[in-house]
Order: C-alpha cells, then structure tokens, then sequence
C-alpha cells in the first residue's frame, strides 16, 4: 500500500500560478507510474495528467496541455504539478494517485486503474 498526501492547494486569480506537490510513502512507490485527477462539485473525477514511473513520459488532457507540467523526483518520493495560467475552470479539487503495476497510457487516465489515492488538495481560481 502506498500513502499519498497532497499539497500547494489554494486561491488563486485567474492567469496566476499555483504548484501541486503528493509525497508519496509506504511500498516502493518510486516504481509505480502516477497521475493528478480532479473533481469539481457535481461533476466525474477528471483525468488531468499521468507520469511513467521514471518520469521520461507524461501524457496531459487536452484542457490542461501547455499550461500544466507534471514531474516526478523519486530521491524524494515526490510528485508535482506545475498549474500555469490557471482559468477559473481549473477550480477543483485535485488527487494525487499511484497505480502499483504495470499501466498503458490510455489506463493512465482512467481513475478505475489507480489503486491509491491522495485525500485531495482544493484550487479555487478567481475571475
């Protein structure tokens, strides 16, 4: 099992920058490839970017790609989500999580495949 924990969350006017980071603790978590979902109120948890285990590939929803980085140091057991030109969409709570296993990209964004989460960290982006 592995134990995530989110943080950075916050208030943030529209076009400002804000970075996620989830330490990740427990079984060899800097084997398992991860990603950062989020869920605004009343909507499906959201796909928003996965990272391999190594951090050579990350894949993006489309909503997000050119305006967020994920990245990953495994010295640290840390993953981070780097959110610039944040729009007042981008309000949610956003989810850490770690797959421990083998996963295809296309698994990646889906949160079925994702065995740990992170108790989510809350952006709220102001107009």
């Amino acid at each position: 099992q592995v134990q995530l924990v989110e943080s950075g969350g916050g208030l943030v006017q529209a076009g400002g920058s804000l970075r996620l980071s989830c330490a990740a603790s427990g079984r060899t978590s800097s084997s398992y490839p991860m990603g950062w979902f989020r869920q605004a109120p009343g909507e499906e948890r959201e796909f928003v970017a996965a990272i391999s285990w190594d951090g050579y590939r990350t894949w993006y929803a489309d909503s997000v790609k050119g305006r967020f980085t994920i990245a990953r140091d495994n010295g640290k057991n840390t993953m981070y989500l780097q959110m610039n030109r944040l729009k007042p969409e981008d309000t949610a709570a956003y989810y850490c999580a770690a797959a421990t296993g083998g996963r295809s990209e296309w698994q990646l964004r889906s949160s079925s495949n994702y065995d740990s989460w992170g108790q989510g960290t809350q952006i709220t982006v102001s107009s």
